[in-house]
């Protein structure tokens, strides 16, 4: 049964996600088909490769009788606001631990988790850096609590994950995703079938660690074949990008009709498209690209004077 994590009515959830068809002059030079996985629209505010992972922490919170929800993220991190819409229709208590100046309340996203009843607790950066140290964390730990790694990636996250790909009618000879923490790209290599390839574009600098963090989530990922991550697409590392990039993701917009964002969905899209030109990418291929979400993004983008 598919749980439901509705903010405005029960009827919020559209599963499984559309596949949409993309059409553009290098896909068709290179013979190659290209369908959007919408993940982004399976819900208004828990879209995305975030509803997929939070949904069996929630499940496992019920089952546990846990009554508090904890996590981590920055001022405008899509988890974080994720999170706290998904906590206030399961009737669960949230807390973020977010990193930086409380200052940063004043943003969309953190106003969002707010209105939804999440508490707040700023801390800076260098307390952020112990998010994964046992002792430190045991100042948030109760029987009630079940702490959600940031980007809610743990092994809960693979069977939301994993999920997607039976909602496909068709085997892709590739998937495609922006890859972060790894949870998404683990419970992928989980799902998908044997012939199936997977590229994953890492949209963070030095993302040389997220194969073992993959591979610590999903053991077995160490003996399925036929997954890479390309490290070289990051234009500049975490929620940095170009003038450049931008601009390419609004002409693929345009020209597509597929809304994107340049931190995580354009990033990937625009490795994707400089992959197939450097020949990595087999001529004819039929690719599945997964848009992870992250529109809500836009908006903290804009208050920063980034767009």
């Amino acid at each position: 049964m598919q749980a439901k994590f509705p903010t405005e009515s029960d009827d919020a959830a559209i599963l499984p996600s559309p596949l949409q068809r993309l059409h553009h002059p290098l896909l068709h030079r290179y013979g190659v088909e290209l369908w959007c996985k919408r993940d982004d629209l399976i819900h208004p505010a828990i879209s995305g490769n975030k509803w997929r992972k939070l949904k069996y922490h929630l499940l496992h919170a019920k089952a546990q009788g846990k009554q508090h929800l904890l996590s981590f993220g920055g001022a405008y991190s899509n988890h974080i606001h994720a999170l706290a819409a998904a906590g206030c229709q399961a009737g669960l208590r949230t807390t973020g631990i977010i990193r930086g100046e409380s200052h940063a309340v004043s943003n969309s996203t953190l106003q969002d988790a707010r209105r939804w009843g999440m508490d707040l607790v700023f801390v800076d950066r260098q307390s952020y850096r112990q998010r994964q140290d046992p002792e430190w964390l045991a100042q948030f730990a109760a029987s009630d609590t079940l702490i959600v790694p940031e980007g809610g990636s743990s092994p809960l996250a693979i069977p939301g994950v994993a999920e997607l790909v039976g909602e496909v009618p068709f085997s892709p000879d590739l998937w495609v995703l922006p890859c972060a923490s790894g949870g998404t790209l683990a419970g992928l290599i989980a799902g998908k079938r044997q012939p199936e390839q997977i590229l994953a574009i890492a949209v963070l600098k030095g993302g040389g660690f997220i194969a073992d963090e993959v591979c610590r989530l999903h053991p077995a990922a160490t003996s399925i074949p036929g997954w890479r991550i390309a490290l070289d697409h990051h234009d500049g590392g975490y929620a940095k990008f170009s003038p450049a990039l931008w601009l390419w993701v609004q002409d693929f917009s345009a020209q597509t009709g597929l809304p994107l964002e340049p931190i995580y969905s354009g990033k990937a899209m625009w490795g994707l498209f400089r992959e197939l030109a450097a020949g990595r990418i087999a001529p004819g291929s039929k690719i599945i690209f997964i848009h992870t979400g992250g529109m809500q993004g836009l908006a903290g983008l804009k208050e920063q004077g980034r767009l």
